[in-house]
């Protein structure tokens, strides 16, 4: 059995569109080790995004194999790789996502009670990881009620919740302005690195992905 988090073997995807064959990846090879965070540099349109939809095994498609924690994924059942998903990945997306009707606290709580936390254990460490982003007094507003990037910053704690082998992070500050962006990027990547978790995050930012343990780039669908 590997020691990766993550690693992926000959990962393709391909597309039809208007009657033609359209590749986006085509032969994709990583591994992430435990604890490391990689940034995954290229442009718009490169296919970062796609890469990251497979490896969090949110949709089919792909040739290759993907291996979670050692478990081959690609040959697992749609409720297998469910469960892959809830124990070992989060998610951080470019738009926050929250549940408008749902305070930070409930939304961080959200997919730890998904996992079968129980409320009260949920909520301690919802407030533990919102506190460590700096929101300990935003803890019971709702998503209107705060600053772009402090829901970004409550997408951040939702990501780790359930304390993910692998957090996948697609653009996970692109909608902030400069200021804003740097200031949680560098909280992120404190909070990874302080739960242990690997990361692999898709940007388009060559001075954000430097900041990172080591860089990758999508080129042509492949990795340079």
């Amino acid at each position: 059995m590997s020691n990766s988090v993550v690693k992926l073997t000959g990962l393709t995807r391909s597309f039809e569109q208007g009657g033609e064959r359209i590749d986006v990846l085509r032969g994709v090879d990583l591994t992430i080790l435990p604890g490391e965070i990689v940034a995954l540099l290229g442009p718009s349109g490169s296919g970062k995004s796609t890469m990251l939809q497979a490896v969090g095994l949110l949709e089919g498609g792909f040739g290759g194999k993907i291996e979670i924690g050692g478990v081959d994924a690609s040959s697992l059942p749609s409720d297998g790789r469910t469960s892959l998903r809830r124990t070992h990945l989060g998610f951080v997306y470019q738009f926050h996502h929250l549940l408008p009707d749902f305070t930070a606290v409930e939304n961080v709580n959200l997919p730890q009670l998904i996992n079968g936390v129980p409320t009260a254990e949920a909520t301690v460490r919802s407030e533990q990881l919102l506190g460590s982003l700096g929101l300990s007094e935003r803890l019971t507003h709702r998503p209107s009620q705060l600053s772009g990037g402090e829901q970004q910053r409550v997408a951040v704690a939702r990501g780790l919740a359930n304390r993910p082998q692998l957090v996948l992070a697609d653009e996970p500050t692109g909608n902030l302005d400069e200021h804003t962006s740097d200031k949680v990027l560098a909280q992120f990547l404190e909070l990874v690195r302080g739960e242990g978790s690997a990361a692999l995050v898709a940007t388009h930012n060559e001075r954000l992905a430097s900041r990172m343990d080591r860089v990758v780039r999508l080129h042509e669908g492949v990795l340079d």
